[in-house]
């Protein structure tokens, strides 16, 4: 039994890894399950037994880079020590370098680059918007407790420091992706997110203490 675990896990890597190649290569659209299969080195049955379609397989794939709801959730819990902006500011940075591993930035690439809007992707898209919706609203949660604590800029809402930060990562990881070579992946990421919470916040000196 546990061989047979250890060969389906095996299966289903190289499945994911075949897509992670053939996508980045032809674009989404342009790879069919038949050519991924053939790539794994596995037949198109073996497939459908770990993935339910193209968008299932798509959506598998995202999850190997991106956390889950309820990590992302437990890594914004406000610390009493750092104030209520620095463990999201800090996350931000972390995600931005870490698109130095060469998995992640592929698959990154892939999203942002190389995946058209189909209606065989439709359900991946929704539930990767579904995502985008959760990190904002953790966003908005703790710029909201930064407003309660009178740390933000005057006329500055919660809700649109949330999306100005989100639209940041987004333009940070899009051109990342496109052309890393333009980016110190270890110095711009914090100078460039700090700049935005400077603007944002009264003092950031003071909210960052």
């Amino acid at each position: 039994m546990r061989r047979t675990k250890e060969d389906a896990e095996k299966t289903r890597c190289a499945i994911l890894h075949a897509a992670e190649e053939l996508f980045l290569q032809n674009g989404v659209a342009h790879t069919s399950l038949e050519q991924i299969a053939r790539h794994a080195g596995v037949t198109r049955g073996a497939v459908y037994w770990h993935f339910q379609n193209k968008a299932d397989l798509f959506h598998a794939m995202l999850n190997q880079v991106r956390l889950p709801p309820e990590q992302l959730a437990q890594r914004l819990v406000l610390d009493p020590n750092a104030g209520p902006l620095r463990p999201l500011r800090d996350l931000c940075v972390e995600s931005v370098r870490s698109l130095a591993q060469d998995q992640k930035r592929r698959i990154f690439t892939i999203l942002l680059h190389r995946s058209e809007m189909t209606d065989e992707l439709r359900p991946a898209r929704e539930r990767h918007h579904a995502l985008i919706a959760q990190f904002i609203a953790l966003c908005e949660q703790q710029f909201d407790e930064a407003a309660r604590r009178g740390l933000l800029q005057p006329g500055v809402q919660p809700r649109q420091a949330a999306l100005a930060l989100h639209a940041l990562l987004v333009g940070l990881f899009s051109d990342l992706t496109r052309g890393p070579e333009s980016f110190d992946l270890e110095l711009d990421p914090a100078v460039l997110i700090d700049a935005l919470f400077r603007g944002l916040v009264l003092d950031w000196t003071r909210a960052d203490a």
